[in-house]
């Protein structure tokens, strides 16, 4: 148990650094934005690069898999993949360094994919690697802390990163809008020397033999996600090839670059296609179907764009007058407070992953929500901000409380209540102006907070030795927020950035029917997440 402990206390490092990388870019896109003079559109291709790196890259690793007949993290190890993943992370931050410098937007987007490219790695394994360090059913419970530290990263980051761009800008109520992009510099810098001790911490970590790594020297293959995934590869280039003849026919400077990009795609897409066919031959598909992983998928896809949609295209929303008329300096503490409901949700989501008595979890429950809150705030305080503003935000917090409660650490019943409670902040936000309207899209970050656990669990569920393979397909559809914060922007740009969060009402509606469809095939299944849970308290 002490082996288990250690080692599920090494691995939740990396999760810190994925969540202060990705909350960062709350506050880097309407900087770039203003820096570069992009659209609102054009702003968001940072997500398209950092979110469309982890489609590519546990893309690249599974194809990998096909052509050497096993499965490559089950034969190398859960650690070892997260070392590697790290590794390529570290070189992605030095490249930052110097595409900073050079001022050039494409250099900065292919830093930023390559250092996602590692995060890739190091998030396909050590997702299922936390759930399975212990009793599968409770996995949920040790997502959610990891996902706990993974918030403290988020609602730390666009604070430093607000900082080290714009000095303490918020306190002195002066624009430094022309802040030089090279002020950057020193964040990656850290960024690098951090990912460097944390392999090294991991690599020296002794790892328990998991029953998920079973080595197969004739590696079965899931055959309705490779359809599913070779479906997604096709929709792409026939997006990225559309968009680089209408910018060719316009005239523009990007054809060039989205060209080569549908390029790439379609050679992965004929080796896949070959792949696929040589699979048939040899008969090495798995006969029995897992719909789980299909739906979970979907929902990964639609859960990452929504939670990155939202405060990606909420520093345009806070620049209008109806909604604070902020300059880019004074953005930094609504996006740690969205990235800070996460850690709140987080925090209290994991209270599960302890072996506490009936009675303390639910003073627990009670109390650590408004200690997270209050934390996110003196964080805001101390960087100069005026955090009296966000007092009335404890109203969403209550409604926080009272979801957990309803959900009774079920997996399934908490992502329902979850998702109809997001898509009805998202409706409020929509009908409303001024604080309420900003407060309730905030809350969204709330009632995204424990979604990714319990997708992640209920899409795994029963897979066993394919559990390394359907988290490279749930990793993969990352990708997600790559495509819905674009879209957002793009429905901005066509009307107006406050009529645009209508997405995230829809994605938050489709995460609510997903919730009641796979709790309904898991138990076809003989697989009751939610009863082992109440079984487990």
């Amino acid at each position: 148990m002490q082996k288990i402990q250690s080692s599920f206390l090494s691995i939740i490092t990396v999760f810190f650094f994925w969540g202060f990388l990705a909350a960062s870019n709350g506050i880097f896109i309407p900087f770039c934005k203003t820096h570069f003079h992009l659209s609102q559109f054009q702003s968001q291709l940072i997500d398209s690069a950092f979110y469309g790196a982890y489609f590519i890259g546990s893309l690249l690793l599974y194809m990998m898999s096909l052509k050497l007949n096993t499965d490559i993290i089950n034969k190398i190890g859960y650690k070892a993949t997260i070392v590697l993943g790290l590794s390529i992370s570290i070189l992605g931050a030095i490249v930052m360094i110097p595409a900073v410098n050079s001022g050039s937007f494409a250099f900065i987007l292919i830093a930023f994919f390559i250092i996602a490219l590692g995060f890739s790695l190091q998030q396909t394994s050590a997702n299922p690697l936390v759930l399975n360090l212990g009793n599968p059913a409770t996995g949920s419970h040790r997502l959610n802390f990891a996902g706990s530290v993974n918030s403290f990263g988020t609602t730390i980051g666009p604070i430093l990163v607000s900082v080290l761009l714009f000095g303490k800008a918020i306190a002195s109520g002066t624009d430094k809008e022309s802040a030089p992009i090279s002020s950057i510099n020193t964040l990656y810098i850290i960024l690098a020397i951090s990912f460097a001790l944390a392999a090294v911490i991991l690599f020296f970590t002794k790892m328990p033999k998991l029953q998920i790594e079973e080595e197969d020297t004739n590696m079965k293959v899931l055959k309705s996600p490779l359809h599913f995934i070779i479906g997604i590869i096709l929709f792409l280039v026939a997006l990225f090839c559309y968009s680089a003849i209408s910018d060719y026919s316009q005239g523009s400077n990007n054809y060039l670059f989205l060209g080569s990009i549908g390029v790439f795609l379609i050679i992965v897409l004929v080796i896949l296609t070959l792949q696929y066919q040589t699979i048939q031959k040899q008969k090495r598909f798995e006969e029995k179907k897992y719909p789980q992983v299909i739906l979970g998928m979907l929902a990964i896809f639609v859960y990452v764009g929504v939670e990155v949609s939202i405060q990606s295209n909420l520093g345009s929303l806070l620049k209008l007058p109806d909604f604070g008329g902020l300059q880019d300096s004074e953005i930094g503490p609504y996006v740690s407070l969205y990235w800070g409901s996460l850690m709140i949700g987080r925090w209290t989501g994991s209270i599960g992953a302890f072996d506490l008595n009936k009675n303390l979890k639910l003073v627990l429950t009670i109390v650590v929500p408004f200690l997270a809150l209050c934390l996110v705030l003196f964080m805001n305080h101390l960087n100069g901000a005026d955090s009296s503003q966000f007092y009335k935000y404890i109203i969403c917090v209550v409604f926080l409380i009272a979801a957990f409660f309803m959900g009774q650490q079920k997996p399934a019943l908490t992502l329902i209540i979850f998702g109809a409670l997001g898509t009805l902040a998202m409706l409020v936000g929509l009908l409303t102006s001024g604080q309420v309207s900003v407060f309730a899209f905030l809350s969204g970050g709330l009632f995204c907070s424990i979604m990714w656990p319990c997708i992640f669990s209920l899409a795994t569920a029963g897979l066993g030795k394919y559990t390394s393979q359907a988290s490279s397909f749930l990793i993969m559809m990352i990708l997600g927020g790559a495509f819905i914060p674009p879209l957002q922007g793009l429905l901005a740009d066509k009307m107006n950035i406050h009529i645009s969060y209508i997405i995230p009402v829809v994605c938050f509606a489709f995460l609510t029917w997903y919730a009641f469809k796979v709790r309904g095939i898991l138990k076809t299944e003989g697989i009751d997440y939610d009863a082992a849970e109440t079984a487990a308290h």
